[in-house]
């Protein structure tokens, strides 16, 4: 089994804390919502865009929906600034509620409709096959989204062609639009479904950074999979584990406390 390495500089307290805090900044600016969902994947990305991808790689946000993370995380690097994320969600924007198909190098494909990132990952990372190069893919789903046939078909096609060129990772926060994954549609626990296919399957805690760090650099010959336990809106006390958090905008009050609350931490 070979191990990469770190690319960038490794993230620390206060990396993670300053991009949360402009999260919440954008999303109160813009009075829109999904903050609980990039809140719970925001960590990920973080380490995989700071930490892991070289120039050539491609990362697919298949949970569209936390577009909001992606590109905190882009403003992290300063791919994106202040200006540019004071346009979230606005009439003609780049930084619409879901990525963009063009016009942010970083994103190579408009997503959201939940079930068909993995597959735009999966034929990513075969074309980089057949062209002969060394480049890797991405690609981070929703836990309630492998509730989709596309997700698995996508899997399949993935282990089929041995794709080891590509790793999955899953934003388990254990709620959905309706409810909770249990009980909507239960997959519980996920990722002893998943080790039936030909993949390496990791869990880690989805807020720690070593963890999620240590997963992506352990390497594979394998198609990889790693299963991040999460907490929908990390950080926040009042949006912690609460569903309504996939949808509310936060008031003044609120997002003085949120970021009171994070600034603590």
């Amino acid at each position: 089994m070979t191990m990469t390495t770190i690319i960038g500089k490794p993230l620390s307290v206060s990396d993670v804390r300053v991009a949360r805090q402009r999260l919440l900044k954008m999303h109160y600016e813009s009075g829109v919502g999904h903050i609980g969902g990039d809140l719970s994947s925001l960590d990920a990305m973080l380490v995989v865009f700071h930490e892991y991808l070289d120039e050539e790689d491609k990362f697919v946000l298949s949970k569209g929906h936390s577009a909001g993370a992606l590109y905190t995380t882009l403003w992290s690097l300063g791919r994106l600034d202040d200006h540019d994320l004071e346009s979230f969600h606005g009439d003609g924007t780049l930084l619409a509620g879901h990525p963009p198909a063009a016009g942010i190098p970083e994103i190579p494909f408009a997503t959201g409709s939940l079930g068909h990132g993995l597959s735009l990952a999966a034929g990513t990372a075969l074309a980089f096959r057949l062209k002969g190069s060394d480049a890797r893919v991405v690609c981070l789903t929703s836990d309630g989204e492998w509730q989709e046939g596309s997700t698995w078909e996508g899997l399949v096609f993935a282990t089929h062609h041995q794709l080891n060129n590509l790793t999955i990772l899953v934003d388990h926060n254990g709620l959905q639009g309706f409810g909770s994954t249990t009980d909507i549609a239960s997959m519980s626990p996920l990722w002893q479904r998943l080790r039936g296919f030909d993949v390496d399957v990791d869990v880690v805690d989805g807020h720690d950074v070593s963890a999620i760090r240590a997963a992506l650099l352990s390497g594979s010959e394998r198609l990889k999979v790693i299963v991040l336990r999460t907490v929908k809106g990390r950080g926040v006390s009042f949006m912690e584990n609460e569903m309504k958090w996939h949808y509310l905008a936060l008031t003044p009050e609120l997002y003085q406390q949120a970021i009171d609350e994070i600034g603590g931490k």
